[in-house]
Order: C-alpha cells, then sequence, then structure tokens
C-alpha cells in the first residue's frame, strides 16, 4: 500500500522537532510537515479547553497539506487533547507522553523521576497512567521556565543551568535511578542533565517510541511513500531564527500565522 502524502507533526514550539528527527531517521523517505505552534508556547500553562483548541486549530492547518496522519509532538497536547482530536478527526493520530512504563518496570531503586509541565503532570491520562505502577514512587516536578528559555534561544544559559539544579537535586536525593523527560523540548536539554546526574541514572524520551509507533501505522494502515526521498517543510508561526538554529540551518523554515 502506497501513500504519497506527507506525515503532519505539530508542538507548541520547536521541542516536537526532537520527535521529527527520530521520524526522520527512521523514515526518511517520508515527507513530513513540521508545525511549530511558538507564538503560543508554552502549552503546559494553559487550560485544557485553551490546549484543545489550540490542538485542533493546528491540525486543520496540517490536514490543509492533506497530511497523511498527524503526530501530537508535545507531551501536554498529548495528554489533554489527543481524545478530542481522535473523536473529531478522521485521521490517525500518534500521540507522546512521558514513558513512566519502561521506567518503572526497569527501575531497582523503585524511584523514578518525572520532569514535565504542569499541563502533563496534572492532565487525566498522565494520572491514570501513573496509578498503574504504584509499588514505584514517582518523584514528580514541573519543569516551571524550561520551555520558554529553549524557545527564546536561551538553551545554554546560566538560568538554564541554575533550574536544571535546582529541579534535579531533589530527585538525585531521593534515590532516583531512572530520569522520565515529560516534555519533547526537554531532550534538547540532555547534555546539560548528564553534567549534573550521577551517571547510573538513565534518561528516558519518548522519540524512539514515537518514531516506531508511527512505522508501524504506515504499514498496516496508511501507507508508505513510493516517492524518492523529498525535503521536510518547517513552518513556525513566532521566532523563526531558533528554529532555524535547532535545526542547524539545514533546512528552510516557512514564518507563516496559522
Amino acid at each position: 500500500m502506497t501513500n504519497n502524502n506527507p506525515i503532519g507533526v505539530f508542538d507548541s514550539g520547536i521541542g516536537g522537532t526532537s520527535i521529527w528527527n527520530a521520524i526522520h531517521d527512521l523514515l526518511p523517505n517520508e515527507k513530513t510537515i513540521y508545525l511549530a505552534d511558538s507564538k503560543n508556547a508554552p502549552y503546559g500553562q494553559r487550560t485544557k479547553e485553551e490546549i484543545v483548541a489550540l490542538s485542533k486549530k493546528n491540525v486543520d492547518f496540517l490536514l490543509e497539506q492533506n497530511c497523511k496522519l498527524i503526530v501530537v509532538a508535545c507531551n501536554t497536547a498529548t495528554t489533554n487533547a489527543i481524545r478530542e482530536l481522535r473523536a473529531d478527526y478522521d485521521i490517525p493520530f500518534i500521540g507522546i507522553e512521558p514513558a513512566i512504563k519502561p521506567a518503572a518496570n526497569n527501575s531497582k531503586t523503585q524511584v523514578i523521576g518525572i520532569l514535565a509541565t504542569q499541563g502533563t503532570l496534572n492532565s487525566e491520562l498522565f494520572n491514570k497512567t501513573a496509578e498503574m505502577f504504584q509499588h514505584t514512587t514517582i518523584i514528580e516536578q514541573v519543569g516551571h521556565g524550561l520551555v520558554q528559555l529553549i524557545e527564546d534561544g536561551n538553551l545554554y544559559s546560566p538560568e538554564m543551568t541554575q533550574l536544571l539544579e535546582s529541579y534535579l537535586r531533589p530527585m538525585i536525593e531521593a534515590n532516583i535511578d531512572y530520569l522520565v523527560l515529560g516534555c519533547s523540548h526537554y531532550p534538547y536539554l540532555i547534555p546539560q542533565i548528564k553534567k549534573i546526574l550521577p551517571e547510573h541514572i538513565h534518561i528516558i524520551d519518548s522519540g524512539e517510541a514515537v518514531a516506531r509507533q508511527t512505522q508501524n501505522i504506515l504499514r498496516e494502515t496508511v501507507g508508505f511513500t513510493a516517492n524518492p526521498k523529498s525535503e521536510p517543510v518547517f513552518y513556525v508561526n513566532s521566532n523563526p531564527e531558533v528554529l532555524k538554529s535547532i535545526l542547524d540551518h539545514k533546512y528552510p523554515v516557512i514564518e507563516k500565522d496559522f
């Protein structure tokens, strides 16, 4: 089965490019369209109703580009809006949520840390998942300020280092052996996080799992492209230079109000 339409990927900003990277690495022949709603980032501080409305706006834009499936590359949008998206649109959606299961199942100390946005940690989906692992102590930490610093291009600022230290030190003292990154922006912080965490603490993000699920959906229901490799398209509605920088200026970025 072939389908030459593109894969759509959206996030509240540039962080979902960490998910896009994993999809592009696994499926390099698929055309992809990435939408960064940076004007409205971060979603984690918004109400559920606002998150659902913004997510539907993003989906409408991607459907106008004839996308064959949509990856919600945002933990906050997934945990707050994917149920509504699946109910309202006749297209496959792939979501992303904190990888609690592999962390809890592999933890030796039975203590794991979750660094995520307020919107994700407050969501019904996250709490239902967390309740499944009552034998594990889950140290939850809201990453106040992290997304905004990344969106502003201040990835390696002293303020970023200070915030990460304040969020991670209590987790280390609580004896975590797994840290789950519950926001698609946070993989870009891994080099700095590794400088703070002891070597025995494992870091888990969801990029590879989302890419594999995307491949599965293409194989089972949607269809792979029959075209040779095509260039990805990136749209952003604010601060395009930051998106260009995170992409190492490899691809054109289109600034568009949506």
